[in-house]
């Protein structure tokens, strides 16, 4: 059997997510979805393989060279759901390990009609001059911009060239509706996620003082990540002392951690491809000053009071609208603007933009930021995160906390809610 870091999935999900996903499709229609690639990194090394969001959602195959074809109306029920993986061969198993066979992807995937993926051109031949329209799947995450072209945007561009009489659809749009609202069994593997960054977060408090290096920690990390059968990482992590944790985006995990300061870790786990994403700031030495410990309390009541807003009917918009004007009152209550400020603001670039400059909330699943409709009402089932922070340069302090949290019928449910946030709670570990 094919081996992988996390025990193998149950193909019901699967199996849901394809009948969820045929659900939207118009009569006739099929819809086709690519692995990813394996992307080169110099003479004979390839980057770590990461799958298609979209494709691992609907086969749960972790694997490149890979293909899915459905195409639900088809006369004959073999040829409604068809999976293509890669064929393997000796010189294949030598060098690269072990790759699916037939038996093991239909057993991973919950699909019954398996081919190769040599046969893919022939079958897509015999399958597209039947259908009336095709779904073509490409990367529409509104965070996306890359000029590298995909396997799925290359395939699609041969596709509609072999095929220019064909109407062809987004595939993306519906891919939208599914990931925004994720099944139990994805909840719970997001939870397993959160879990593992949690055992991972209890260690380095453990192990944080003064004159440690960010990428020391970053070690403990990966290591009781591995230990505990994650992927790996989620993101890449920040590790960011002191000033550094005023650079949003800072990941050279590098510099010594400094008495006196505090250390801003954005960091989570990756559990069978489901992500999770976590953000803590401590003190190096153990003990916040009277100040930062007055910081980070304004950025944990904004938390608690934006993780309160996160439940089904609230807009993003609005819910970012409100919470700004509470970080309004805090960065006040800090000294950090007052009220002149505020009033001779430009309303498009508002005074408390200076000291917290991003977005409180993101959908989280497959992806850090996940595939969404940032304009859609929140409805149970979906997974957002909740970040505020308040950066301040000229005192060398940034403070960031993080959580993941799921809607549900009643309200919500903070999936990091056994991980220690309260800064009490946080020195007393530190000091154990």
């Amino acid at each position: 059997m094919r081996m992988m870091k996390y025990p193998q999935l149950d193909h019901d999900l699967f199996v849901e997510n394809r009948k969820r996903f045929i659900q939207h499709m118009s009569k006739n229609a099929m819809a086709i979805f690519h692995s990813n690639d394996m992307i080169p990194m110099s003479g004979d090394q390839f980057f770590p393989f990461k799958q298609n969001p979209d494709f691992f959602a609907l086969t749960g195959i972790d694997q490149e060279e890979c293909a899915l074809i459905l195409y639900p109306d088809h006369p004959n029920e073999k040829m409604r759901t068809l999976l293509f993986v890669r064929k393997t061969n000796e010189h294949i198993a030598v060098w690269e390990g072990h790759k699916y066979d037939k038996k093991q992807a239909e057993d991973v995937s919950g699909i019954h009609s398996i081919y190769w993926m040599e046969q893919f051109d022939a079958m897509i031949h015999a399958l597209i001059t039947r259908a009336d329209c095709v779904y073509l799947n490409g990367n529409e995450n509104y965070r996306f911009d890359s000029e590298v072209p995909s396997r799925d945007s290359r395939l699609n561009k041969k596709l509609m060239s072999a095929y220019p009489y064909h109407e062809y659809k987004r595939a993306q749009v519906i891919c939208k509706k599914l990931s925004m609202i994720k099944l139990d069994q994805e909840i719970a593997l997001i939870q397993k996620a959160c879990d593992i960054t949690e055992k991972g977060f209890r260690r380095i408090l453990k192990f944080i003082k003064p004159g440690v290096f960010e990428n020391e920690i970053e070690a403990e990390l990966i290591h009781e990540f591995l230990l505990n059968k994650s992927t790996g990482h989620a993101y890449t992590p920040i590790i960011a002392s002191g000033a550094s944790a005023c650079i949003l985006h800072y990941n050279e995990n590098c510099r010594p951690c400094n008495d006196g300061d505090v250390i801003l870790m954005d960091f989570a786990a990756e559990y069978a491809n489901y992500k999770s994403d976590l953000t803590r700031s401590v003190p190096v030495n153990g003990r916040y000053t009277e100040r930062q410990k007055e910081v980070y309390n304004a950025v944990l009541d904004t938390f608690k009071t934006a993780r309160s807003l996160l439940v089904s009917g609230t807009s993003l918009q609005v819910y970012q609208k409100n919470m700004s004007e509470f970080i309004e009152h805090k960065l006040i209550d800090l000294k950090l603007i007052d009220k002149t400020d505020i009033k001779n603001q430009d309303p498009k670039n508002p005074a408390f933009k200076k000291y917290f400059m991003h977005g409180l909330s993101h959908h989280l699943g497959l992806d850090v930021h996940d595939l969404s409709d940032m304009y859609a009402p929140l409805k149970p089932g979906m997974v957002l995160t909740c970040e505020p922070g308040i950066y301040i340069p000229e005192e060398g302090l940034g403070i960031r906390i993080e959580n993941d949290i799921v809607v549900t019928p009643e309200g919500n449910r903070d999936l990091m809610a056994n991980i220690p946030i309260e800064a009490e709670e946080i020195e007393e570990l530190m000091s154990s």
